[in-house]
């Protein structure tokens, strides 16, 4: 596919992606947005969460059905609602993802619950609970996969029995999500813990010969780097594989630098 209008891109995001007298999104963040669409759609990423600003799955639908419309994808996309947030899905990368995981002897999870000095590897009993949670989730996305025919469908999915930020983890491909007690609050053990960032970028020159997209971001806590190093360079040397099958990114860097925050929100 061609190289698109930048302008047309912006149009749509201002048009589609505002609630009353509520300000419209920035140029460069419209241009952003359509780049994570187009990595979703190219099979980089299995979702991304929309939180741009507050607006409606109709809205959402609309804007992604206009970007469709001006060429940015031919990929159809889904639109998942999980307790009003909302998370644009390809749906076959999504059921290939969860599949891979709930086959994965090793899954990555980490228990960072407030009551523990330090993070730890999450434990059998809670990998497991997972795998029960992800297997919820890929009969949902099998099911709407089967009936979806439009080139945006939608569907909403619940369970009070989930930690949120550890279905978006998995959701959104990272390969390693955090887990915590979330019966006992939302507070969590990373404060000035040192945490190794990952961030993903690549180029996008059908969108804009200067438009850098962050594919992925994400941590893992310093401390237990060395015993997931070689599961997350499975997972690096899988996304180059990714990168290499497509042609709408180039330049992709991977890079890595320790931090640590006085606070750390989930």
């Amino acid at each position: 596919m061609g190289t698109l209008a930048p302008r047309s891109l912006i149009a749509a995001a201002q048009q589609h992606l505002r609630r009353g007298k509520q300000k419209g999104l920035s140029p460069a963040g419209c241009l952003h947005l359509a780049g994570e669409v187009l990595a979703v759609a190219s099979g980089l990423k299995p979702a991304f969460l929309y939180d741009y600003n507050a607006v409606g799955v109709e809205q959402v639908q609309s804007y992604l059905r206009h970007v469709q419309d001006v060429g940015l994808t031919r990929q159809p996309l889904h639109l998942l609602s999980i307790a009003d947030h909302i998370l644009i899905l390809n749906l076959e990368k999504t059921v290939l993802h969860l599949e891979s995981l709930l086959l994965r002897s090793k899954v990555l999870l980490v228990d960072v619950s407030a009551s523990r000095e330090c993070p730890r590897l999450g434990e059998a009993e809670q990998v497991d609970s997972l795998k029960g949670h992800v297997s919820d989730l890929l009969a949902h996305v099998k099911a709407v996969e089967r009936v979806a025919s439009q080139p945006v469908s939608t569907s909403q999915i619940f369970s009070a029995d989930w930690n949120l930020c550890t279905v978006f983890g998995v959701l959104l491909g990272y390969p390693a999500s955090y887990v915590f007690n979330a019966e006992k609050g939302f507070e969590n053990c990373l404060s000035l813990t040192p945490l190794r960032v990952f961030t993903v970028q690549a180029s996008c020159p059908r969108i804009s010969k200067d438009l850098r997209v962050h594919i992925y971001s994400f941590s893992v806590p310093e401390n237990l780097y060395p015993a997931m190093k070689e599961e997350l360079d499975l997972w690096c040397g899988r996304l180059k594989d990714l990168f290499s099958s497509q042609s709408d990114f180039v330049n992709v860097v991977v890079s890595t630098e320790v931090v640590s925050l006085a606070a750390v929100a989930l």
